[in-house]
This record gives C-alpha cells, sequence and structure tokens, in this order.
C-alpha cells in the first residue's frame, strides 16, 4: 500500500535517489507503475538517513502526511541531504487508517528505519507500547522492532503464517545493514558501482534492475548481497 526505496552505500544526495529518478518515488507519489494495491501514494511520505554528524548514530528523519510533490521546502533542501544509507518511502493509507506524520515511513527505534510496504492485520500482533502510530505498519515496525532486527525472516514468516492475507514487503536499515523482505508485493534491486538500491519498482529503466523472488529475505552488508527463501514460501 506504499513505495519505498533503500540505498547503502558511497554518499549520494537524498535528491539522487527520491526526487531526480524519472520513475522515483516523487513520480511513484501520483503515477507508479507496478503498484497492484491502490492506484497513488498521496497519503504521506517520509525519508530517514544517516550521518557521522548525528549523535550515537542515531538516524535523522523528515515526515509528513501531505503528498511529496506539494513539499517544496523539501524538495529545496533535498539536493543537500547526502548520506550512505537511505530508507525513504510515500504512502498510501490502509482504508480506516489516520492520515498522519507519525503514520508515514519509515519508523525508527533510535537505532534502525524501518519501511513495511503492504497490509497485516493489526489483530495478529501484540501492541507494543513504542508503537508510533496506530495504523498497521507502524504496530508491524515495533512488533519487529521488539523481536530484533536479527530475527526479521522469522518474524514475517510467523506474521504470515498468522496473517495468511497479509503483504509484508520490509525495508530495514542501521548504516551499515540494509534489509528487506518480500511477501505480497514488489521489490526491484540495482546494484550499482557505488552501492545497492532496493525499491518497490525501478526508478528508470536501466537494465541491471532485477526482480526479487517472492517470499525472500535480502541482506546488504559489506557490499555483499545475500538473498534468502523464507520460511512458508
Amino acid at each position: 500500500m506504499c513505495r519505498h526505496l533503500g540505498w547503502l552505500g558511497a554518499p549520494v544526495s537524498v535528491h539522487s535517489l527520491v526526487l531526480a529518478p524519472p520513475n522515483g518515488l516523487l513520480t511513484q507519489s501520483y503515477a507508479p507503475r507496478r503498484q497492484k494495491h491502490g492506484l497513488m501514494n498521496a497519503d504521506g511520505w517520509g525519508v530517514g538517513f544517516f550521518s557521522p554528524d548525528l549523535p550515537d548514530g542515531a538516524p535523522a528523519r523528515w515526515r509528513s502526511a501531505a503528498p511529496l510533490w506539494g513539499d517544496a521546502s523539501f524538495a529545496s533542501v533535498a539536493p543537500v541531504l547526502s548520506s550512505r544509507c537511505v530508507v525513504a518511502a510515500v504512502r498510501s493509507a490502509t482504508i480506516g487508517m489516520p492520515i498522519e506524520a507519525s503514520a508515514s515511513a519509515p519508523f525508527t527505534d533510535g537505532r534502525w528505519l524501518l519501511s513495511h510496504n503492504g497490509i497485516v492485520d493489526r489483530a495478529v500482533l501484540p501492541a507494543p507500547a513504542a508503537a508510533e502510530s496506530v495504523v498497521d505498519s507502524a504496530v508491524l515496525a515495533a512488533h519487529i522492532f521488539d523481536r530484533g532486527l536479527d530475527n526479521l525472516a522469522e518474524t514475517i514468516a510467523r506474521v504470515g503464517a498468522d496473517d495468511p492475507t497479509a503483504r509484508l514487503n520490509i525495508l530495514a536499515a542501521n548504516g551499515s545493514r540494509l534489509l528487506a523482505t518480500t511477501w505480497g508485493d514488489t521489490l526491484s534491486m540495482r546494484r550499482r558501482p557505488d552501492g545497492v538500491v532496493l525499491a518497490s519498482e525501478p526508478y528508470d529503466d536501466h537494465p541491471d534492475w532485477v526482480d526479487v523472488p517472492d517470499r525472500h529475505l535480502v541482506e546488504i552488508h559489506d557490499g555483499q548481497v545475500t538473498l534468502t527463501a523464507l520460511k512458508g514460501s
């Protein structure tokens, strides 16, 4: 129910990842090419990134409940925001869920950034006090944080078993690792000379984009990419 993107590699501008590509998140906010659920993503957006200038390795975030295409202030600042690790998303709200900045990914536990593309029944999840919003994605993010990102594959397989209709595409990063799951929705990967980008759909027509198979875990660390089939696949 959204589109998201993750980057890990050499420092690049947020503008070059989110706004500049011809089919990047800006375009995907109003005209996604591969989205199966929903027609546009106008219910908010968020960008999180890591910087050596931030204390204790914590990430910075910029989130909004407004459509990405209407935020001129972000567009003016994005070219000077540079990072080795970025997680960004545009949101299509699940029916009945509030539209508010706190409902927009990426969510954080102070160390990790996490985005959820999909839908899940909150009844199959505990109600952690640390959830940033009542929306399903925020509650799922808090559950994943509680269980730890090293257990992401097991957590997604368990939630997917408890809610067979769930779509559980996750992107998570801590500055040195980028993790993703595919469970019911699309994810593509491009290995560039300066790093690796994961995205719900390719942001351009470069031939190096490859589709990640459904029900897989992707881990990117130290320039290496590992794909592992998830239980229940």
